[in-house]
């Protein structure tokens, strides 16, 4: 059952400490930063036996295998997200930092200043890794922030909660600074996403039907990707060798996340040698093609594919390939069935890369390189908060700079308006 008090009492105690962090120096955060990442390698075994609960009573809920490597840990992912919290911590302080100044012809200095957003909240489903990420990048941003994890993960998310709190502590900071709920009722985030007063942004991380009901139910802005349906296009002028090499990482290396590949296009002029040497490779993976007509002609392994086919976002060892007659072709492919994420060219063309870079708008576009790039840490943000593909404030992999915005800031020396 809902405790509405103690919602609204966290959403009270964030904005009290979102002001108190907001003023605090950047050496402080950089070491509760730091001592999140000493504590995560510090408390390995109690983080792995609380995600063994966890990965016990999914299995035995039946959830989907991608699911449960997305929630699953072990020592080296535990050790990853201590590097990611560290990579963090070596980033410059964006807070204050003053942009773009000028002189206007009356002697009025006029700059731009990065200030925190304030409050954040971040709902996410099965990734205890978040629970670190966005915590190191609240801080390192100087915002609050109230992170909601899913019921699957609330015994991870609560371990590695615990190691945030006494670091923050620690540190000297107010411990309301991050805080983690661990409540599992879909009412509690329905509450939640009324403090309009509180929390200045919501950003959800998980699948559509989460995405979708944040959107619906929040009177605060949200920051959101629904899925994403990323492309591979196989250009006429592609080096076949790198083009399935590319295919190959984005689709087997880790077929559960949104970076992954769910649509190979391919130029029909090469489509000949690339089709059937690409059923190959990726059938001997395991991986299921959903082919077009020409595609089912060139590789007979290949499923008929459907129309759901080109909006599918798998999440498994499924791809769909269509052959299309040019760039122009696959471009709108892209534009009709993609989801703004990532899609990546493969091309020796400088023409049809500078094509596809112009016409393409999604959030990441990829050169000659997988779409598994599409990743803050591979970005060099240490980490991302979230992907937003809703091209307001911030578009792409948001790292602690997509947690800041930007204020005037007018220096003068007695001036008044005529």
């Amino acid at each position: 059952m809902t405790d509405i008090s103690a919602i609204e009492s966290a959403g009270r105690q964030a904005r009290a400490a979102g002001r108190e962090i907001a003023g605090s120096s950047g050496a402080q955060r950089t070491d509760a930063i730091l001592r999140i990442a000493a504590g995560l390698r510090e408390n390995v075994k109690p983080i792995l036996d609380a995600n063994a609960l966890d990965l016990e009573a999914g299995r035995a809920k039946g959830l989907e295998a991608s699911f449960i490597d997305r929630l699953a840990l072990d020592a080296s992912r535990v050790d990853a997200m201590a590097r990611a919290v560290e990579e963090i911590a070596a980033q410059a302080d964006p807070v204050g930092a003053l942009e773009s100044e000028i002189i206007r012809p009356n002697g009025l200095r006029v700059g731009r200043q990065r200030i925190p957003l304030g409050v954040v909240a971040v709902i996410y489903e099965a990734r205890p890794n978040v629970t670190s990420d966005a915590a190191a990048l609240a801080l390192r941003s100087g915002n609050a922030i109230i992170l909601k994890g899913g019921s699957d993960a609330r015994h991870s998310n609560r371990a590695i909660g615990d190691v945030v709190t006494a670091a923050v502590q620690s540190a000297g900071l107010p411990g309301a600074t991050v805080q983690v709920l661990t409540a599992v009722d879909r009412d509690d985030i329905r509450a939640l996403l009324k403090l309009e007063d509180d929390i200045d942004v919501v950003i959800p991380r998980g699948g559509e039907a989460l995405i979708r009901f944040v959107s619906a139910e929040s009177r605060i802005p949200v920051i959101k990707h629904y899925k994403g349906v990323c492309h591979v296009y196989v250009d006429a002028a592609a080096d076949v060798q790198m083009a399935l090499r590319i295919i190959e990482n984005g689709k087997v290396q880790r077929p559960s996340v949104c970076n992954s590949v769910e649509t190979v296009l391919v130029h029909g002029d090469i489509a000949d040698e690339v089709v059937p040497a690409l059923g190959a490779l990726l059938g001997e993976r395991g991986v299921t093609i959903h082919g077009c007509e020409r595609t089912q002609q060139l590789y007979p392994g290949a499923v008929p594919a459907t129309e759901d086919d080109w909006h599918a976002e798998y999440l498994s060892l499924d791809v769909a390939v269509r052959v299309v007659d040019d760039i122009g072709q696959a471009i709108a492919h892209i534009h009709a069935y993609g989801s703004d994420h990532t899609e990546a060219i493969i091309s020796g063309s400088l023409h049809a890369t500078q094509r596809f870079r112009a016409e393409v708008q999604s959030s990441c576009v990829m050169v000659n390189a997988s779409t598994r790039f599409a990743d803050g840490g591979q970005l060099g943000l240490g980490a991302e908060i979230g992907i937003s593909t809703s091209r307001l404030h911030a578009y792409g992999p948001m790292g602690a700079e997509g947690l800041t915005t930007t204020r005037f800031v007018v220096i003068g020396d007695g001036h008044i308006r005529e």
